[in-house]
């Protein structure tokens, strides 16, 4: 007799899952050793085995954002605040679920998309990464996931971005290559590839008309599974195939463009708005460790997730906010947005110091006043 894994815990209306060098064109990714922030302190790793013990969701759904938000606050020299932020987040995590059955080059494709394997993906990347190089075991499995993009609410794809950008830029050690193992298997899990009847009409050329041209599911009263469903069209800004350089460019303009734009419009969403900005982020940090020609297809993936959030969470007619943002340096910003501690406002901080123009410091400004303070 077969025994089947348990099922997830049911979804409440309303839950959202589990969602370098400044440049204002964000198109590219500094991938220089830093090591004063994470590799001399160790409180990075320290906090990563801290978290692993923990699942990557709790309630079935809610995701775990502690290791994208201490994997920022380290690298933005908050290290000194890891550990008594996540002393506070600990109610926020649950144990990691019980394994099920071993993944196998036979039983995978079943497997993808299955949150009651949460467990068997996280030991399967564990073994991956293991037995091979990191950057080998991601170039295999980027274009498996890439079209479940928006499962998790895009949080598995930050998560991995984060990581990545953690292995590129500082030493590899072993909680580190686990984090990524972990965030890997979190987007397995919870892959989830938008509808198929989902098709991509005209578009405006440039990306920030785009995610104004994109329309509102018509009804934003559900969790965000039930909104996805809603989606029919959106603007195929992301077009044909770019050459790899291009897509890397465009990648940066779509980033500038949904922090830009949250500053705006973010406090119709502040909290779910912020992963139309840090989910192709997450994508633009990731393809220096991919082979080029993933870039390409990785731009159409992270245009749909932007693209999709937006048309889920902004409602139409909405008036946009006009301000700017008070007089601080990059630091300071996010010196306040580690004060405030709201997982969320922390992460999208992060994003929008790696734009640092003065659209964006007002955005990270912004979400720190619309979201609620955490600490």
């Amino acid at each position: 007799m077969t025994t089947q894994p348990p099922r997830p815990s049911p979804v409440r209306q309303g839950d959202h899952a589990a969602e370098p060098t400044t440049n204002t064109t964000n198109t590219t990714t500094n991938t220089t050793t830093d090591t004063t922030r994470t590799t001399d302190t160790g409180i990075l790793d320290e906090a990563l085995g801290r978290i692993h013990v923990s699942g990557p969701e709790r309630n079935g759904w809610l995701s775990n954002h502690a290791p994208m938000a201490v994997e920022a606050l380290v690298r933005h020299g908050s290290s000194a605040a890891v550990h008594r932020w996540l002393d506070r987040y600990r109610d926020n995590l649950e144990e990691m679920p019980a394994p099920y059955a071993p993944i196998t080059p036979a039983t995978w494709r079943e497997a993808l998309g299955d949150p009651r394997r949460i467990a068997d993906w996280a030991l399967h990347f564990e073994r991956e990464t293991t037995e091979r190089p990191w950057r080998e075991v991601l170039a295999e499995w980027w274009p498996r996931l890439l079209p479940g993009i928006a499962g998790g609410a895009t949080h598995p794809v930050i998560r991995v971005g984060h990581a990545v950008r953690t292995l590129l830029t500082t030493e590899e050690t072993a909680p580190r290559i686990t984090e990524l193992a972990h965030a890997l298997g979190y987007w397995t899990a919870r892959h989830a590839p938008l509808p198929d009847v989902l098709r991509f009409t005209d578009s405006p050329a440039a990306a920030d008309a785009a995610l104004g041209a994109v329309t509102p599911v018509p009804d934003q009263s559900g969790g965000i599974q039930s909104r996805l469903a809603q989606l029919t069209e959106l603007p195929g800004w992301a077009g044909a195939a770019a050459s790899p350089d291009e897509a890397e460019a465009r990648l940066g303009e779509l980033v500038t463009a949904a922090v830009h734009r949250y500053a705006t419009h973010g406090h119709a969403e502040p909290v779910m708005l912020v992963h139309a900005a840090t989910a192709p982020n997450a994508v633009l940090r990731t393809l220096p460790a991919l082979p080029r020609e993933l870039w390409a297809p990785s731009l159409g993936a992270a245009w749909a997730a932007s693209a999709a959030v937006t048309a889920v969470y902004a409602p139409a007619g909405l008036t946009p906010w006009e301000g700017t943002a008070a007089d601080r340096t990059p630091e300071e910003i996010f010196e306040a947005a580690a004060a405030h501690g709201d997982d969320h406002t922390i992460k999208f901080t992060d994003t929008a110091l790696d734009i640092g123009d003065a659209g964006a410091l007002t955005a990270a400004v912004r979400s720190i006043e619309l979201n609620e303070p955490f600490l």
